[in-house]
């Protein structure tokens, strides 16, 4: 269902409106090497990365200009809302789609081919890939690399309404950029999330909200990320919720809706309202502990009138009900539902 806002998220910041990757194509910062050498290398979507041990320090400089030719190419897309922009689903571009049969002959395929098969069988709701998936994924780490097919691919799978596609989503974009679900890959991430590159801290943040769902040091990711709804800069705070979001951590619902209550930019506290309502992988069952606040803030004198517009849409989003903007009517189904 298309979110209806008259906020664009320009009027703060190009970068956050552009290169969200879960709404679009998540974008290439940098892929990473395998294992416990981690290092950021060039690359931008529609190219594959090299990926070496013990890589020179010059790759660092390389990987922030294939993060800059990745900004210039989502510069060009127009930007929505940051609500409608989830609800628009991306089509997987290939023109022989994969099929059931394609199971049969995984074992004869290179791993980079796996992977877009066994996810685009996934966005369809094969559990079998699904199942394929989270058997082999640990393998495929400094394998398969990030392109365009795998970008278009991820960003279904964490559009799916079905949680297990999203988690194949998290996992392929995982072994994508390299990541090993280890302390050395979560070193590395912590370390570059004090980056003075908003480009590098943005995909930093998220990929940290990648590892937490995976339950990589969860409870210390939560508290990285928390630290960064501080942030001076609206941006670093937005990418801290999608972090947030992405984590599914019980931890992470009370701190989003403080966000959504607090912040003082409308793009972030728009971004905590969708992550608690839809997107992320939080559980239906934890997005019902947030009622009782979404409830309060429709009646909340504290909060502008677009927060509350956007607490009764959350509040149809997690029910599923379209009751309107009728605080009486909304505490009556929560009532029934407990």
């Amino acid at each position: 269902m298309a979110f209806s806002s008259t906020f664009s998220p320009t009027t703060e910041t190009n970068l956050s409106a552009e290169t969200d990757p879960r709404l679009k194509p998540t974008p290439d910062y940098g892929t990473l090497g395998p294992g416990a050498d981690v290092s950021v290398a060039a690359a931008s979507p529609t190219t594959t990365a090299r990926r070496k041990r013990n890589p020179p320090a010059g790759m660092v400089l390389a990987g922030a200009i294939g993060m800059l030719g990745a900004m210039l190419v989502a510069s060009s897309r127009s930007p929505h809302p940051v609500w409608a922009q989830f609800t628009q689903t991306a089509s997987p571009q290939k023109t022989a789609p994969a099929s059931e049969k394609d199971l049969g002959e995984l074992d004869r395929m290179k791993p980079q081919k796996q992977a877009e098969t066994l996810l685009e069988l996934a966005v369809g709701h094969s559990r079998r890939a699904v199942e394929q998936i989270s058997s082999r994924v640990d393998r495929w780490n400094g394998s398969v690399e990030w392109n365009s097919q795998i970008a278009t691919l991820t960003t279904a799978a964490l559009n799916s309404n079905d949680m297990r596609v999203r988690e194949s989503g998290v996992e392929v974009e995982l072994a994508a950029y390299g990541l090993a679900k280890n302390s050395e890959s979560l070193g590395y991430l912590l370390r570059t999330v004090e980056s003075s590159d908003r480009r590098q801290k943005a995909w930093a943040l998220w990929a940290l909200g990648l590892m937490a769902n995976r339950g990589v040091e969860t409870g210390r990711i939560v508290e990285v990320l928390n630290s960064h709804l501080r942030d001076a800069d609206p941006d670093s705070r937005r990418w801290a919720v999608e972090g947030l979001a992405l984590s599914g951590s019980d931890e992470a619902i009370r701190p989003l809706l403080a966000t959504m209550h607090d912040d003082a930019s409308p793009m972030v506290r728009e971004t905590a309202a969708c992550s608690v309502a839809e997107s992320g992988l939080f559980t239906q069952e934890q997005r019902i502990t947030a009622v009782p606040q979404l409830l309060s803030y429709t009646e909340d004198v504290a909060v502008d009138a677009q927060t509350r517009q956007w607490a009764f849409q959350a509040l149809g989003d997690i029910a599923h009900q379209r009751l309107g903007n009728n605080t009486r009517a909304w505490r009556r189904w929560y009532e029934q539902q407990r």
